[in-house]
């Protein structure tokens, strides 16, 4: 059942409208990609609620599955389907790339000016769908499901997800309660600014953050898994760490690794500088032996160490700039330009 706080009654029809500040330039209204990765037995019940729900907004809209790399009939699913329906297309990818290059490929694709992402195991209700265009429009850039009253495994499934958006939301500063839901929305100009790599699907409203974009979230429903198996376990957690760390990294020093680099380098210079002095002083003064002293070790790489620090955030500030320029990206990101009056 929908939360009391969701006040929009169901079907949501034309009444969903884009606001005049966000002009139509798509083709379409809203796309809406669904990565699939041996889901063959979820697809025909997704499509047909995904095609009620849609056709109940009044809006143009698409609908895009990405096969990634399955092993069963999900491609001969997605065929059959696109047969009958022509605002459905499909895609193939060649192999198993992961869920990230999947979605890429259907953001890629994707000619609707918002786009919403959508897990293709059942357990994402699209009934939700027009709850998060709600949201978008009253003028956010983002909107993510939270699945309140998860219908999934304790052990291997909630308990990691929860250790995994604690850590995010502290190291990561972000009040999203939950990065690991699939049903999100985005406005398209948010995502045309976003390079997907890695494991980074779970993680674009950060990164959607970093270009300045307004962040929603609602409570969505959430649905237990009938066909299929879950594709994730505990190893999640200590992909998250690294993936924080990751997320630190180009939240605060992307265009300026030097801040990081120099900082760290020449921190361990001092401490290596400091145990030289001592050891200097003891040796003027008071005539000491300090060839056989481990801190005269410790100083030494220490001192190195911070001069490599120094020289990787150099070679950083090098790519960085390569990095912007070389792909023709800013430094910053614009919302709308301002119009003489």
């Amino acid at each position: 059942m929908h939360t009391k706080n969701k006040v929009m009654s169901f079907p949501y029809r034309a009444n969903v409208a884009l606001p005049d500040k966000f002009p139509v330039q798509g083709t379409f209204d809203l796309s809406v990609v669904i990565p699939a990765k041996d889901e063959a037995g979820n697809l025909p019940e997704l499509y047909a609620s995904l095609t009620t729900v849609l056709e109940g907004t009044g809006l143009r809209y698409e609908i895009i599955f990405v096969d990634d790399g399955s092993i069963d009939e999900t491609s001969y699913e997605i065929e059959k389907i696109q047969m009958r329906d022509k605002r459905v297309r499909g895609i193939e990818l060649r192999a198993n790339f992961g869920q990230t290059p999947a979605l890429a490929a259907g953001i890629d694709a994707a000619q609707g000016n918002i786009v919403v992402l959508l897990d293709a195991d059942l357990q994402n209700d699209p009934r939700d769908i027009p709850f998060l265009i709600e949201k978008l429009n009253e003028g956010y850039d983002v909107v993510s499901g939270w699945r309140k009253d998860r219908k999934d495994k304790m052990v291997t499934r909630r308990i990691p997800s929860v250790i995994a958006n604690f850590l995010i939301a502290r190291l990561a500063n972000t009040p999203i309660h939950d990065l690991g839901c699939a049903l999100k929305a985005y406005r398209r100009e948010i995502l045309d600014e976003i390079n997907l790599y890695g494991d980074m699907h779970r993680y674009l409203p950060i990164y959607a953050r970093m270009h300045g974009a307004r962040i929603a979230e609602i409570i969505v429903n959430h649905h237990p898994r009938r066909f299929g198996k879950s594709k994730y376990g505990l190893s999640r957690i200590f992909k998250v760490i690294i993936d924080v760390i990751t997320i630190q990294f180009f939240s605060k020093f992307i265009t300026k690794p030097m801040r990081m680099f120099g900082s760290l380098g020449l921190g361990l210079l001092a401490i290596g500088g400091g145990g030289l002095t001592y050891l200097v002083f003891i040796k003027v003064v008071y005539l000491a032996s300090i060839g056989g002293r481990p801190l005269l070790v410790f100083s030494v790489l220490f001192i190195l160490a911070g001069l490599q620090l120094i020289g990787l955030g150099v070679l950083c500030e090098v790519l960085s700039r390569n990095y912007f320029e070389s792909q023709g990206r800013k430094t910053y990101s614009i919302r709308r330009t301002m119009p003489q009056p």
